[in-house]
């Protein structure tokens, strides 16, 4: 948990985002809540409808339905404006079609963050969507999925579901029995549902509110984990608390395997290890712990390596000019992670070839740190000293970038914050680069 985390922060949001909001359970408190944390001006609109009263929570309201008149009143623009249609029955109106795409101009070219909701749920907790829902501008850069976790428990009815029963259709729910969390993603992750609509090329996070209590908070982390497969991220939050718990993003696991091993005299990467060479074995427990993408980087003995792995679900990334150090095997993958492919990963951890003791454990751990802060860099601390595997950010992958010579990671650790994980399994302080480190490895796990 880290209280210090800003929505801006945990959506990975900039000036120049347009991002819009969906769901149900908080999403205009978190869009006016994100607006403030921007730097200004940022401009609101809505595709749906807005409660009159919730006009209040910006600075300027606005009420136009065409650009020109607009295009007078944008000089001196400062905190968060808000434009919509007119107010009918205590609802603003939805914006013409060619306004919003005005304001999107208006804002791209000043760098000006467009929030926009999409979505109307009557300030029920969770919702599903009729057939002209949700009307997500096809331009928009971030889709917010919005999710009130206090409809969990509750009975599936208009009481605390908005439209339903779409929502029993699209989740195979019964109306009127309770849901559950099952039913909530079924409903999340159906193309009809949580997914509707969405333009292919949107980051989708899934910003799930409402995490009030100890209780709330450890069953939307059981929820991230089974949405993370349909969305980048997914939040979990407490918006009436102000608190970020956590950021869970995919990270993906870099196995470095392409030096020569020139100390230990033959590849460290293909010794056995409990029958399996230890490359083998490293690349195995990334993927038991839940890193993806997982990447190998090969480089001195590639094939001999590449054969030892090439049945399990890896990217294989050569480098070619290993023999100038490791800082080459570093771009190489972050490379492949910045690729349209793997954009959307969190950040990565690496791993050495010759720690085959690794465990899920330490990885996991790592993970978890990570999400409760996005730090920079999270590296394990035992008995005072900096240990393997270190994760590594996404907003270190530039630094990474331009390492060059036989230098890792460790290079960029002054530029960037590093969170240090107490472990106390010190086999993480050994690895192999002698014929004696590896009968002592050998020998310590069989202790």
């Amino acid at each position: 948990m880290h209280p210090h985390l800003s929505l801006a922060q945990a959506l990975r949001v900039n000036s120049s985002s347009c991002i819009a909001f969906i769901g149900a359970g908080g999403k205009t408190t978190a869009m006016f809540q994100l607006a403030r944390e921007l730097p200004g001006p940022v401009i609101v609109t809505a595709t749906s409808h807005l409660g009159a009263w919730q006009t209040e929570l910006a600075d300027k309201h606005i009420v136009n339905q065409t650009p020109a008149a607009l295009e007078e009143l944008v000089h001196g623009w400062k905190g968060v404006i808000l434009v919509t249609g007119e107010i009918d029955k205590e609802r603003t109106k939805p914006i013409a079609g060619d306004l919003l795409s005005w304001l999107r101009q208006f804002c791209g070219d000043r760098s000006i963050p467009l929030l926009i909701e999409a979505d109307g749920s009557r300030e029920k907790p969770l919702k599903a969507w009729a057939e002209y829902e949700p009307p997500i501008p096809s331009f928009v850069d971030v889709i917010v999925q919005v999710v009130g976790l206090d409809g969990i428990g509750k009975a599936l009815t208009a009481d605390h579901v908005h439209r339903a029963e779409k929502f029993s259709g699209l989740s195979g729910l019964p109306f009127g029995e309770t849901i559950t969390t099952s039913s909530l993603i079924r409903v999340l992750i159906h193309p009809e549902g949580g997914l509707k609509n969405i333009p292919h090329r949107a980051r989708r996070v899934v910003l799930l509110n409402q995490a009030d209590t100890p209780e709330l908070q450890s069953l939307a982390q059981g929820l991230s984990q089974s949405l993370l497969a349909s969305y980048h991220s997914a939040i979990i939050t407490s918006l009436k608390l102000k608190r970020i718990f956590a950021v869970n993003e995919p990270i993906a696991g870099i196995v470095l395997a392409a030096g020569e091993s020139s100390r230990y005299g033959q590849p460290k990467q293909l010794l056995d290890w409990k029958g399996e060479p230890f490359v083998r074995a490293v690349t195995k427990t990334a993927l038991q712990a839940g890193l993806s993408p997982v990447v190998i980087v090969t480089g001195s003995n590639a094939a001999s390596i590449e054969s030892s792995v090439n049945d399990l679900d890896v990217s294989i990334v050569r480098n070619e000019q290993w023999k100038t150090g490791q800082a080459g095997s570093i771009k190489a993958a972050v490379k492949a992670l910045v690729a349209p492919a793997a954009a959307n990963v969190g950040g990565a951890i690496f791993l050495l070839a010759d720690q085959p003791q690794l465990t899920t454990s330490v990885i996991r751990a790592l993970v978890e740190k990570h999400a409760g802060g996005l730090y920079p860099i999270v590296a394990p601390m035992v008995i005072d000293r900096r240990a393997n595997p270190v994760l590594f950010d996404r907003a270190t992958f530039s630094d990474l970038l331009v390492l060059e010579g036989d230098v890792g990671g460790r290079a960029v650790f002054h530029k960037h914050r590093v969170e240090y994980l107490p472990w106390h399994d010190d086999r993480l302080l050994l690895d192999v680069d002698t014929p004696e480190m590896y009968q002592r490895l050998i020998a310590d796990d069989t202790l």
